[in-house]
C-alpha cells in the first residue's frame, strides 16, 4: 500500500531523482509484429543485474485498469500481465535474475491493514451497484436508452487477488507457463535465472525480495557492485531500497498521471461522472471497435543514488560531538518517516505529510542530535531515549501545529466561497447570445460567410437590443408597487438595506453549514483540551486515566521498533500487531527508554485459507472454500462477530471516505482457529493445495551456467526432501527438485486459452530456499567492502569559475554523450552576430588622397556594368558559398571572425583590386574610364571601404 502523500512530495522535492525510461517499441512490418531483442544493449546507458518485479503492483492495474476497458475474463487478464513484464524485461533487460514475488500471507500486522481495505472495498461496491441501479431506473423512466446492464457474474472482485483463492493458483499456473516459454524462445531470457515465488510462499512480495538481497549480501562471493531494478507502485520500496545500502539501486514504477478519462459505469462514454450520466449513449455493436481511453502507461526510473546526493547534502552536521556517518545518518532518515505513516501503523495526528512532517522531522532530529550523543538506529534497533527527546520536542509544536493546520483550512474555505460565489456571478451574467441572431456577427458554417458591412452601425443595434432586454427582464421580475415605490425613495435606503438582509441570510446558512461541520468533529483539535476529547472519543476512556495514553503509546513505540525491524533484518514476530485503530500524541511518549524491544521468537504465519477467513468480508465467501464461507455468514457461527455487514468509517477530520478509518472489529486467531478446526476434513485436494506453505520456484534453461549442476539433481533420483546448496553466478541457496519441474524435450499444455503449448522443453525447474543464517544473526546496514558509489549527478557546491562553466548537467540514467555541434549556416549566423575583435586597420583613417572621389566616381557608375565579379574570402571553417551567376563569395576569418581578404573586381569599364596588410593599405585601379565624384554620399558608410559601397550588396551593413 504504501504511504500516501510520499512519492509526490519526495518527487516535487528532489526532482533530480525521476528520470523518463527509454523504451523501445515492437515494429509492424508487413503486419508481422517484431518484438524488442531485450538482448541487446540497453537503450537506457545501464546494464541491470537483477530485476525485481513486485507483481501486485503488475496484477491490480492489469486486472481492472482505471483508464481504459477492463479484460472481459481471466485468459485476458493473464495475457495482459504477460505483456506488461514483457515491456518491463525489454525497458530494463536484466542480465543475471529475475525475480518475481507474489504476496503471499503477510504478518498480523499488515493482516489488518489488509481487512480494512477489503471490507472497504466491498462496501464501496455493493454501494457503487445500488446507486447504478438507481441511476438507470430513473434514466429509464424518462424514456432514455441506455446499453444493456452488466450481468452481476461479470463484476470482477478484486479481492480475490488474495493468498488462497482460485485465481491466485490459476496465476501462479500460467507464470509458470510464461517463464518456460520465454525461457525456450525469447533471447533476452536466455542465461538468466528466474525466481518465482508465488502466494503459497509466506511474506509480502517487497519483503521477501528485500529477503532476498539482504541474505545475498552476506555472503562472501557476493559484487558490492550489482546493479539493482525493482519495480513496484508502494512509496515504501524508496525507504526498502535505502536500507539496502546497496550503492547501486534503482526503482521503476509507472508515471502517474492524474485526472485521466474514465468511463461512466451506466453509458460507457467520458466526460462526466456516473452521478451526473444523462445517457445519450450509442448502443454498442456486436463487434465494438477498441477504443483507448488514454495514451500508453509510460514508466520512470527513481534513482535512489541521487536521492542520496540530495540527503547528503540536506543532512550534513558539521561539529558533531561524536564521528559523522551518512550511512548512519541514512538509517535514522528512513527510520524517521516511519512516523508519517506505514502499512502497520497509524501516523501520529500532528504529522502529515503535505503539511511539511518530514522537514518538521528532519529539523528537529538536525537540532536534536548534538544532545543524544549518537544515532537514533543502528541495523534495525532503536536508542529508544533518544528518540524521547525527538518526541518531546515534537509534542511540544502539537498544539500550534494543530490551530495552523485549522487556520489554513479556513482560508481554504474563504477561497473557495470566493470562488462559488464568483462563479455564480459569471453564470448570472454571462452574455445573451440571442442578440446576435439574424445579424451580420451571428455565427455561420463553413463556406457562409460573407463580409460584414456598416459593422459599427450593426454593432450598436445590439447594444441597444441588450439595454432593452434586460429592462424587460427587471420590469417582468419587478411588481409594479415595488418599481413605484422605488421611485419615491434612494435605492440605498430600501433595495440596499433588503439586498443585504438577502445577503446576510445566505451568509447565516452557509456559517450554519460551517457550524454543522465543525460540530460533526467532536475532538477540534485547534481548541484547547483536545487531549482530553481526542482519547473520551476514539478510545472510550476518561480524561483522568491517564495510564492509557501511556500503555497506548509504549504499544505505538513497540510497533516503531517492530517496523524497522522488519525493514533491516526480516519479521521480528508473525504474530505481533498493533491493537488501536489510532495513534497516540508525540507528547504522550513518556517514560519509553526502558521499554523491551523483543519479540515471541518461532512464531509462524497464518494459512492461505486461514488468512482469507481473517480480512475477507462475507461478501467476498465465494473465494474461500464452500464449508468455511457459512461460518462468514451462519448467525449461529462463533465467529460472525468478525464479519459484519455494516460498519462505521471515521473520517477522523479528514475529507473523503478512503482516507478515514474503518472501525471494524479485529480479529482473535485463538477463537478464528478453534472455530476451522472441525471444517479442514471437508476441504478438497485442490483446496488443501492452496493451503499449504511453499517454496520459491527457480528456472533455469540450458544456456545458464548452472543448468548441468540442477538437471543433475532430476537424472540423480535425489530425494524430494534432501537440499543440496549451490552457488550459481554468485548466488547461493539451498534447491529440492520439484513435481512441476517438465522433463527436458517434454510439452507443457498452455493454461491461456490462446496460447499455443510448449513444444521440445529446455527448462529445468527446482525448489529454491534462501541461504540459512544461525538465530539472532545481525545483517549489517552497512556499505559493503568495494563498494563503488555511483557517478555523482547533482552539481557540486564548491566548483572553481572554470569548472563550473564546464559543468553539464546529467539527463538520464547514464551521461549524455552527444555533444552540439554547428553546421554552415550556424557558423554564418555567429560570423554575422559575434562582435569582432579590432583588426590591425580598423581604426586607421584612409589615405587623404582616397577622399578626392571626383576622379573616380563617373568610372565606377559609368562603367560598372560587370559581368563576372568575385569576392574571394578564404574561410578557416572550411565552406565556401556560392551565389546568383558569376558571383562566388566566401570567407576567411581568423582570430575569432576577423576578416582579412582582398577585392578584386574585373569588368569591360572598370574594375579595381586591393590589400590592407598592416596599419596601410595600397589600391591600384584599372579600367577604360575615368571616376568621378557624383554618387550620393549620404547614404555610403563609414570606413575604409566606403567608396566601394554597393546598395543592393547583401554583406554592406557589416562593412
Amino acid at each position: 500500500m504504501g504511504v500516501p502523500a510520499f512519492f509526490r512530495w519526495l518527487s516535487r522535492k528532489y526532482p533530480s531523482v525521476i528520470v523518463p525510461c527509454t523504451e523501445q517499441k515492437p515494429v509492424d512490418i508487413n503486419g508481422v509484429r517484431i518484438p524488442v531483442n531485450a538482448s541487446e544493449p540497453n537503450p537506457n546507458g545501464v546494464e541491470f543485474d537483477n530485476l525485481y518485479l513486485d507483481m501486485n503492483g503488475i496484477i491490480h492495474p492489469c486486472t481492472h485498469p482505471e483508464n481504459k476497458p477492463a479484460p472481459k475474463n481471466e485468459d485476458e487478464m493473464m495475457i495482459a500481465i504477460f505483456e506488461c513484464i514483457d515491456r518491463l524485461i525489454g525497458i530494463v533487460r536484466p542480465r543475471k535474475l529475475l525475480y518475481m514475488a507474489i504476496d503471499g500471507v503477510a504478518p498480523r500486522a499488515k493482516m489488518n491493514q489488509q481487512r480494512s481495505r477489503r471490507f472497504r472495498a466491498s462496501k464501496e461496491t455493493w454501494e457503487k451497484i445500488n446507486e447504478m441501479k438507481k441511476i438507470r431506473a430513473d434514466l429509464l423512466l424518462k424514456g432514455i436508452v441506455l446499453p444493456p446492464e452488466k450481468p452481476k457474474e461479470e463484476h470482477f472482485d478484486s479481492n480475490c487477488i488474495t493468498p488462497g483463492t482460485p485465481f491466485m493458483a490459476r496465476l501462479s499456473e500460467c507464470l509458470h507457463y510464461y517463464i518456460h516459454e520465454r525461457l525456450n524462445n525469447d533471447p533476452g531470457w536466455q542465461g538468466i535465472k528466474v525466481i518465482l515465488s508465488d502466494a503459497n510462499v509466506p511474506g509480502e512480495g517487497e519483503h521477501k525480495i528485500m529477503d532476498y538481497i539482504r541474505k545475498q549480501r552476506a555472503q562472501p562471493d557476493h559484487d558490492p557492485n550489482t546493479q539493482h531494478c525493482l519495480c513496484g507502485a508502494d512509496a515504501d520500496l524508496i525507504m526498502l531500497g535505502l536500507a539496502t545500502h546497496e550503492p547501486n539501486f534503482t526503482i521503476i514504477r509507472e508515471e502517474f498521471k492524474p485526472n485521466q478519462p474514465r468511463p461512466c459505469e451506466i453509458c460507457g462514454q467520458v466526460g462526466h461522472e456516473m452521478k451526473d450520466c444523462s445517457g445519450n449513449c450509442i448502443i454498442p455493436s456486436d463487434n465494438p471497435p477498441d477504443v483507448h481511453l488514454s495514451s500508453e502507461v509510460e514508466f520512470i526510473f527513481v534513482r535512489l543514488s541521487v536521492l542520496k546526493e540530495y540527503l547528503e547534502k540536506e543532512l550534513q552536521m558539521p561539529n558533531l560531538p561524536f564521528k559523522y556517518e551518512f550511512e548512519r545518518v541514512l538509517d535514522d532518515w528512513v527510520f524517521m518517516c516511519f512516523f508519517v505513516g506505514n502499512d502497520f501503523l497509524p501516523h501520529l495526528p500532528s504529522l502529515e505529510i503535505r503539511e511539511g512532517a518530514i522537514d518538521r522531522l528532519i529539523g528537529l532530529y538536525k537540532d536534536c542530535v548534538y544532545k543524544t550523543g549518537g544515532y537514533l538506529t543502528d541495523s534495525g534497533e532503536v536508542n529508544l531515549e533518544r528518540v524521547q527527546m525527538i518526541m518531546l520536542q515534537l509534542g511540544k509544536m502539537e498544539d500550534e501545529i494543530f490551530k495552523t493546520r485549522q487556520h489554513k483550512e479556513l482560508q481554504f474555505k474563504a477561497r473557495e466561497k470566493a470562488k462559488k460565489r464568483r462563479s455564480e456571478g459569471f453564470n448570472t451574467a454571462r452574455p445573451n447570445w440571442d442578440l446576435v441572431r439574424n445579424t451580420q456577427f451571428e455565427p455561420r458554417a463553413i463556406g457562409q460567410q460573407h463580409t460584414v458591412t456598416n459593422a459599427r452601425q450593426e454593432a450598436y443595434n445590439i447594444r441597444r437590443a441588450g439595454m432593452n432586454s434586460q429592462v424587460s427582464h427587471q420590469l417582468q421580475t419587478t411588481n409594479s408597487r415595488t418599481a413605484l415605490e422605488s421611485m419615491f425613495r434612494p435605492a440605498s435606503s430600501d433595495g440596499g438595506s433588503q439586498g443585504n438582509n438577502q445577503g446576510g441570510q445566505k451568509r447565516k446558512m452557509e456559517e450554519e453549514e460551517e457550524e454543522d461541520e465543525q460540530a460533526h468533529d467532536e475532538v477540534r483539535l485547534w481548541e484547547d483540551g483536545f487531549k482530553d476529547r481526542y482519547y473520551e472519543s476514539k478510545f472510550d476512556v476518561r480524561p483522568d486515566q491517564l495510564e492509557f495514553r501511556y500503555a497506548v503509546a509504549l504499544h505505538y513505540v513497540r510497533g516503531l521498533c517492530w517496523v524497522l525491524r522488519y525493514y533491516y533484518q526480516g519479521c521480528a514476530s508473525w504474530k505481533w500487531y498493533f491493537p488501536y485503530h489510532y495513534a497516540p500524541f508525540a507528547s504522550d511518549f513518556c517514560n519509553i527508554a526502558g521499554l523491551s524491544t523483543e519479540f515471541e521468537l518461532d512464531t509462524k504465519p497464518f494459512r492461505p485459507l486461514e488468512q482469507l477467513m481473517g480480512v475477507f468480508p462475507a461478501a467476498s465467501c465465494k473465494h474461500v472454500p464452500e464449508p468455511w464461507a457459512e461460518l462468514m455468514s451462519d448467525p449461529d457461527s462463533t465467529i460472525i462477530d468478525f464479519y459484519p455487514e455494516d460498519f462505521k468509517i471515521d473520517l477522523n477530520g479528514k475529507k473523503f471516505a478512503w482516507q478515514g478509518v474503518a472501525l471494524l472489529p479485529f480479529v482473535d486467531e485463538k477463537r478464528l482457529f478453534k472455530a476451522l478446526e472441525p471444517y479442514y476434513a471437508k476441504l478438497t485436494p485442490a483446496e488443501i493445495k492452496r493451503n499449504i506453505r511453499g517454496d520459491d520456484r527457480l528456472y533455469v534453461s540450458t544456456k545458464n551456467s548452472g543448468y548441468d549442476l540442477v538437471s543433475n539433481l532430476y537424472l540423480q533420483k535425489v530425494d524430494p526432501d534432501a537440499e543440496c546448496a549451490v552457488s550459481i553466478d554468485g548466488m547461493r541457496g539451498t534447491v529440492l527438485v520439484s513435481d512441476i519441474c517438465v522433463s527436458v524435450g517434454g510439452s507443457l499444455e498452455s493454461p491461456v486459452t490462446d496460447l499455443a503449448p510448449l513444444e521440445d522443453n529446455a527448462v529445468c525447474c527446482v525448489r529454491y530456499r534462501d541461504p540459512k543464517y544461525a538465530r539472532g544473526y545481525i545483517f549489517r546496514a552497512v556499505k559493503l567492502k568495494g563498494a563503488k558509489d555511483a557517478a555523482r549527478v547533482l552539481k557540486p557546491s564548491d566548483l572553481t569559475p572554470q569548472q563550473n562553466r564546464n559543468w553539464r548537467p546529467q539527463i538520464g540514467m547514464a551521461p549524455a554523450t552527444q555533444r552540439a555541434n554547428l553546421d554552415v549556416a550556424g557558423h554564418r549566423m555567429i560570423n554575422h552576430h559575434a562582435p569582432k575583435p579590432p583588426s590591425v586597420y580598423g581604426n586607421v583613417p584612409p589615405p587623404s588622397y582616397m577622399d578626392q572621389r571626383s576622379n573616380y566616381g563617373r568610372g565606377y557608375q559609368g562603367h560598372g556594368n560587370n559581368q563576372s565579379s568575385q569576392r574571394s574570402f578564404d574561410n578557416h571553417g572550411g565552406y565556401s558559398n556560392q551565389r546568383g551567376q558569376g558571383n562566388q563569395d566566401g570567407y576567411r576569418n581568423q582570430g575569432g571572425y576577423n576578416n582579412q581578404g582582398g577585392y578584386k573586381n574585373q569588368g569591360r569599364g572598370g574594375g579595381y583590386g586591393g590589400g590592407n596588410r598592416g596599419g596601410g593599405g595600397g589600391n591600384n585601379y584599372q579600367g577604360g574610364g575615368s571616376y568621378q565624384n557624383n554618387r550620393d554620399q549620404g547614404g555610403r558608410p563609414a570606413g575604409p571601404y566606403r567608396d566601394r559601397y554597393e546598395p543592393n550588396n547583401r554583406y554592406s551593413s557589416r562593412r
